[in-house]
């Protein structure tokens, strides 16, 4: 039993590249026997190679390269969770239209909504030389006035919830809506070519070009 046991280990240690001459004096068991006496056949071979390879590595590896996209989903969601300066009006508590679509939105989110929303920092109070000193004072009252209006239209929404509002410090990762609006409109009128100008195909249409010069006495044509 044990000199098939060698043989099976040796077989897979040759496969894998590890060695190819195995003897029984070269098993970590074999320098211990007082040990080895109480090691069954399955934990004599364990220990002689991984059972578990590659899975455990293969696991470790995939882990690691996956944690840095569940970082980056988990900011973009709570970035989405995130009530903005914009949603309220300059300096106010008063929530915006555009302020009410955004909670009404996170609210019927399925299957489920996430019960944690985030409220900018009140960013839209800018600083000055006769406020600088009593600024950080006014930005926690305006939050807290902020954070109790979130409060008050989830509280009338029809589904009830216990919400955790919080208020944190992002950096806006939005863009300038000009372009993308632009690019919308445009493309109701169909693809546009873009190449003018007198060196261009318009230019040589019917009509809309010089004939081509006829060949000089004596010339030979082009072929």
């Amino acid at each position: 039993m044990r000199r098939n046991l060698l043989r099976m280990a040796a077989t897979a240690l040759t496969v894998a590249g590890l060695t190819t001459s195995v003897s029984a004096g070269d098993w970590p068991w074999s320098r211990n026997k007082a040990v080895s006496d109480h090691q069954s056949a399955g934990d004599r071979l364990n220990n002689a190679y991984d059972p578990c390879w590659p899975q455990r590595y293969n696991a470790v590896a995939r882990q690691e390269v996956l944690a840095p996209f569940a970082q980056q989903a988990l900011n973009g969601h709570v970035i989405n969770q995130t009530v903005w300066n914009y949603h309220f009006e300059p300096g106010s508590d008063r929530i915006t239209a555009a302020g009410v679509e955004k909670l009404d939105s996170l609210v019927r989110i399925r299957p489920s909504p996430d019960t944690k929303i985030y409220i900018q920092t009140a960013r839209d109070l800018s600083p000055s030389p006769d406020t600088v000193d009593r600024l950080h004072a006014d930005r926690m009252a305006l939050d807290i006035k902020r954070a109790n209006m979130v409060a008050k239209f989830l509280a009338a929404e029809p589904q009830r919830f216990a919400w955790e509002i919080y208020v944190h410090d992002p950096a806006d990762p939005s863009i300038n809506s000009t372009a993308a609006s632009n690019a919308f409109r445009a493309q109701l009128q169909g693809y546009l070519g873009g190449i003018q100008g007198g060196g261009g195909v318009g230019a040589q249409g019917a009509g809309g070009g010089a004939a081509p010069a006829a060949p000089s006495s004596g010339a030979t044509p082009p072929r």
